[in-house]
C-alpha cells in the first residue's frame, strides 16, 4: 500500500499558484480536484483559449493537462519539489472531446528516488469514453 500523500489538494493548489502563477493567465487554468496515494485528479475548465480550429479542445491543452496531473500526483507523494521535471510524455488521442470541462486522472506506477512513472486518463467531464491516454516519466532532483 502506498504511503499517505505528503500534500493534500489545498496544499498542492497553493504550491502551484505560488510557483506557476502564469498558469491562470488568459483564463482559467487546471484545477486540482483531488490528491490521493499515488494519484491525482485534475479538471481543465472549458475556455476558448483551449480551442483549436473546428471548436474542439486542442491537443496541446490536453498535453498540458496530462503533464500537470502527473506533476500533482508526484508532488502529493513527495512534497513541494518545484524542480521535479518531465523527461518523457507520450500521448494517444482517442476521440474528439466534448465542448466542456476535461477531467484527468493520474496514477503513478513507480515512484523512486530519481524517477517517477505514471499514466493519465483524460475524459470529457460526465462521459466515460477516453479522449486521451498519456504516459510519462519525471526526473526527481536529489535532496
Amino acid at each position: 500500500m502506498p504511503a499517505a500523500p505528503m500534500m493534500d489538494r489545498d496544499a498542492v493548489s497553493a504550491f502551484l499558484d505560488e510557483v506557476f502563477p502564469q498558469i491562470h493567465h488568459g483564463g482559467p487554468g487546471p484545477v486540482v480536484e483531488s490528491v490521493g496515494p499515488m494519484t491525482a485528479t485534475m479538471r481543465l475548465p472549458y475556455h476558448e483559449r483551449h480551442l483549436r480550429p473546428g471548436g474542439t479542445i486542442s491537443g496541446p491543452a490536453m498535453m498540458g493537462l496530462a503533464d500537470v496531473a502527473l506533476y500533482v500526483a508526484i508532488l502529493g507523494q513527495i512534497g513541494p519539489v518545484a524542480l521535479a521535471v518531465t523527461t518523457n510524455l507520450s500521448f494517444n488521442f482517442m476521440r474528439k472531446p466534448a465542448q466542456g470541462d476535461l477531467l484527468a486522472e493520474a496514477r503513478l506506477f513507480k515512484l523512486g528516488r530519481s524517477l517517477a512513472v505514471g499514466e493519465v486518463l483524460i475524459r470529457s467531464l460526465g462521459r466515460d469514453d477516453l479522449v486521451c491516454h498519456a504516459t510519462g516519466t519525471y526526473a526527481i532532483p536529489p535532496k
